[in-house]
């Protein structure tokens, strides 16, 4: 600022010279009048010295940046010079150009301060004062101002003249050092508001940019305006393309609030995200207003709900299986006495004499269905008071591989490939044995949903993430897929609960049992499906530490 200031002043004198020369070239054209010819060379002279000094400070300025104050200094002492050369050529007391000082002394008021033009105003005084004086007392003949012509106006004219310029003067430096230094302070004012203005706006970009959900701003007429990173994450959309776009093209859910999405204080719709799942998306909107208070549009602040609200269903379920787990386990514990006993009765009946064949074949029956009831109530008991996993660093390739063997004779695996993708040397602390359990029954099940034959993927890694409180979160992520039917939501809501089953000849204990012993690894499973599209198994296994 003070550089383009200062720029500025020169070419104002340029400008003002160039007018003096443009009179000088006009009075050499017409005659000398009563200038003679020995002023007009003195004139032109100081005027071309002048051209030269502005060009040589303005390539000063623009090659050093360290030398503003010498050279503004300098510009008023020229100026001060070029006046007082203006003065003596064209003469002296009688000269018209003494109020070219108070341009001198603007000049320091604005380029420095009021104390700097007080100087300025004094050196301007002594210099003209001093011109008079030596022009009345004849120390001037020497230049072409003789005494005559001061003395003929007198003392008294001449005290009268100095002392007029130099009130002149300093009234000048008085009132523009005074203006100029108002001036600078409400410039400053400008500039640190400018400043704050600045800063408020880079901060507010950077929040809106940084935040931990989605930010967007809608028109009146529902045309997007702010679409924030964490939109452009969401949707995949970025800022330039969303912006003017049609808030329903971008969020089709948000036509369920159509009319009055300005007024919801909380909402929630489904979002189809690009790979197919369902998303589920909170908001909340508050109303924008105009400058007068009129209706501007609305601001919505949105984040993706599904991990809370699957978190909500999983933390449901559970304390829903801990109760039945904890009712079963009573029930199926005096179930298992009576049955004990009405299957030793009918074995001792079975083997006395004179039981016709007819009714030993029929005890045959009773001992088998028992038999096959103790089997399932053990099974059940087994999920209902499971035993605490005894981990262990287990290579999760060579178990996968295990479970394929074993299923291979299978009959309902015949049509079933199993393509197996986790890295061979890929490993986790699990119980092997329950981890058996688990793959062998997601498999089955897998199997059964395929009916006429497909591919199990069996797929895991490592995941690291920083939680929102700047802790890290690692674990493994164990994934079984199949291209199955799929399933409902209903079916997706239960199908962890014991004795669920969508199938006919189902106990609706196998996936129960993997639900237990997952839980009791500390880990958590989800089900990602839908009718026709395939069911996906996601098993995640908190990574231990050593501290």
């Amino acid at each position: 600022m003070y550089r383009e200031r200062l720029v500025w002043f020169i070419l104002a004198r340029v400008v003002v010279v160039s007018l003096f020369l443009f009179s000088t070239i006009v009075l050499r054209a017409r005659g000398t009048g009563t200038l003679g010819e020995q002023a007009l060379d003195g004139i032109t002279a100081i005027l071309v010295a002048t051209y030269g000094f502005s060009i040589l400070l303005l390539l000063i300025l623009k090659l050093a940046k360290g030398y503003r104050l010498p050279l503004t200094y300098a510009q008023i002492i020229w100026d001060i010079l070029f006046v007082t050369g203006l003065i003596l050529y064209t003469g002296g007391i009688s000269s018209p150009f003494s109020f070219l000082y108070l341009l001198a002394i603007i000049s320091a008021s604005v380029l420095l301060a009021r104390r700097e033009a007080f100087y300025t105003a004094s050196l301007c005084a002594i210099v003209y004062g001093g011109i008079i004086d030596l022009q009345y007392y004849g120390q001037l003949v020497s230049i072409g101002l003789g005494p005559l012509v001061a003395q003929r106006y007198g003392t008294n004219y001449i005290f009268y003249t100095i002392f007029i310029n130099i009130v002149a003067f300093f009234l000048t430096a008085l009132l523009t050092g005074y203006l100029a230094e108002r001036a600078r302070e409400s410039e400053t004012e400008l500039e640190k508001r400018a400043i704050d203005y600045e800063e408020l706006e880079r901060l507010n970009s950077s929040i809106v940019s940084n935040l931990t959900s989605g930010l967007l701003t809608v028109t009146a007429e529902g045309r997007i305006r702010v679409f924030n990173h964490y939109a452009e994450t969401f949707t995949g959309i970025t800022q330039e393309d969303a912006y003017d776009r049609d808030l329903y093209d971008i969020f089709p859910g948000f036509r369920l609030y159509k009319g009055n999405l300005s007024n919801v204080k909380r909402g929630v719709f489904e979002l189809l995200a690009k790979n197919g799942r369902k998303l589920i998306v909170g908001f909340n909107s508050v109303p924008l207003t105009g400058k007068e208070g009129e209706s501007a549009g609305t601001l919505i602040n949105f984040q993706n709900l599904t991990q809370i609200k699957r978190m909500e269903e999983n933390l449901k379920r559970a304390d829903r299986l801990a109760v039945i787990g904890e009712l079963s386990a009573r029930m199926a514990h005096e179930i298992r006495n009576p049955l004990a006993a009405i299957s030793g009765s009918a074995q001792l009946i079975a083997q006395g004499d004179g039981i016709p064949e007819a009714d030993r074949e029929l005890f045959a029956i009773v001992l088998r269905e028992a038999d096959r009831l103790n089997g399932l109530i053990t099974d059940f008991l087994a999920y209902a008071r499971p035993s605490q996993p005894e981990k262990g660093s287990v290579n999760l390739t060579d178990l996968v591989g295990e479970i394929v063997s074993l299923v291979a004779p299978d009959r309902r695996f015949e049509q079933v490939g199993i393509i197996n993708r986790v890295e061979p040397d890929f490993t986790l602390p699990i119980d092997p044995d329950q981890f058996r359990q688990v793959f062998w029954n997601l498999f089955v099940n897998a199997a059964e949903a395929m009916g006429e034959g497909g591919t199990i993927t069996v797929d895991a890694e490592r995941i690291d993430e920083i939680r929102s409180d700047g802790e890290p979160r690692s674990a493994y992520r164990i994934t079984v897929a199949d291209d199955g039917s799929g399933m409902n939501q209903e079916t997706i809501s239960r199908i962890f609960e014991p004795f669920y089953t969508s199938k006919a000849s189902g106990t609706g204990l196998g996936l129960a049992t993997v639900y237990r012993i997952i839980e009791a690894h500390g880990g958590r499973i989800t089900v990602e499906s839908a009718e026709g599209t395939g069911t996906i198994f996601i098993i995640f296994i908190p990574v231990q530490r050593n501290y």
